[in-house]
């Protein structure tokens, strides 16, 4: 049963659309945009925060602006002397860079450079609102600020935001183009949010289509344009795709589709992790370290690891194929 707060706000869009349309779907995608709250919800989620919070502590906090905001990002071993690896790691929607922070210290651990970073709208960063646009502004603010990467990785929302950073996908944002992308968890196109979002809303075919293009007047590229998977088709730079194929919030179709694009992407079913969990899972971190530790002579190798018999982990090289 729906709730009091959505009957009220899908009564609200109703009532506008009657006299706007324009006005109801400009609205429409401003509770888009707009990010839940940063308080922690359970007691999982509570210990998960303060375990991520004293994980953090150690590291260096810089606040980055961008136009349009600013963000917070922690560096782990920064300003060491010679020459080291640099990553940067970036939460999904909801999230912050507390509940991913297992993976950012298993990466410094080895001696890297990492930097979190945690987007508009989330975390420590300000804001109350989060699009593509401005999260791609933060990641290229990162890259000016620390320098070039070795390799991103990022989980959900975030994963597919640098896979279109890397693309160089939006006007006006110079690309931040890595040695080596991770994608966790990430969706390969947008659409089909909006869509689950215009239906939630019962938004009427003219608000929603105001709705969608608000898209292209926001961050300068159409709806129809997001597209991930072929982003990455024309990255030429080694891929590790990760997904499970319980994941019950992005389906495992868009990790097939990041698949297609080319002998440079590797899949990684991490079944049994769904769509949380496999941010922190020990055989994921493991994947993703021998992943971004290997040379350009053995990137082409095949991997094949499995655990238990309720998850598997299983690499997948997939035949070089495109998607239209």
């Amino acid at each position: 049963m729906p709730s009091f707060a959505l009957k009220v706000t899908r009564l609200g869009l109703s009532s506008l659309s009657r006299i706007s349309p324009r006005l109801a779907g400009k609205a429409a995608f401003k509770l888009f945009c707009l990010t839940p709250s940063r308080r922690p919800r359970g007691a999982k989620a509570e210990a998960a925060y303060a375990e991520g919070r004293a994980r953090l502590s150690s590291a260096e906090e810089v606040m980055l602006p961008f136009q349009g905001g600013r963000a917070m990002a922690y560096r782990f071993n920064g300003g060491a002397k010679g020459r080291r690896k640099r990553f940067l790691v970036v939460h999904g929607w909801g999230s912050s860079s507390e509940y991913v922070s297992e993976l950012t210290a298993f990466l410094a651990s080895a001696g890297a450079e990492v930097i979190s970073l945690d987007l508009p709208g989330h975390g420590r960063s300000l804001g109350r609102f989060l699009n593509v646009r401005l999260a791609v502004s933060a990641i290229a603010a990162a890259a000016e600020r620390f320098g070039a990467f070795d390799a991103t990785v990022g989980h959900s929302f975030g994963g597919a935001s640098i896979a279109i950073a890397a693309a160089g996908f939006l006007p006006g944002i110079e690309p931040v183009l890595p040695g080596r992308l991770v994608l966790i968890g990430a969706p390969s196109a947008m659409a089909w949010l909006f869509a689950d979002f215009g239906r939630l809303m019962e938004l009427d075919p003219a608000t929603q289509a105001v709705l969608e293009a608000e898209v292209g007047h926001v961050t300068g590229r159409r709806l129809e344009d997001y597209n991930a998977g072929r982003g990455v088709r024309d990255l030429a730079k080694p891929v590790l795709v990760i997904h499970a194929e319980d994941d019950k919030e992005v389906s495992a179709d868009h990790a097939r589709t990041y698949a297609a694009a080319g002998d440079h992407v590797r899949l990684l079913w991490a079944n049994g992790f769904g769509h949380r969990r496999i941010v922190s899972a020990a055989p994921v971190l493991e994947a993703i370290g021998e992943f971004l530790a290997e040379t350009p002579a053995s990137a082409g190798r095949e991997n094949a690891l499995e655990t238990d018999g309720e998850t598997v982990i299983s690499f997948l090289r997939t035949p070089a194929r495109r998607v239209s």
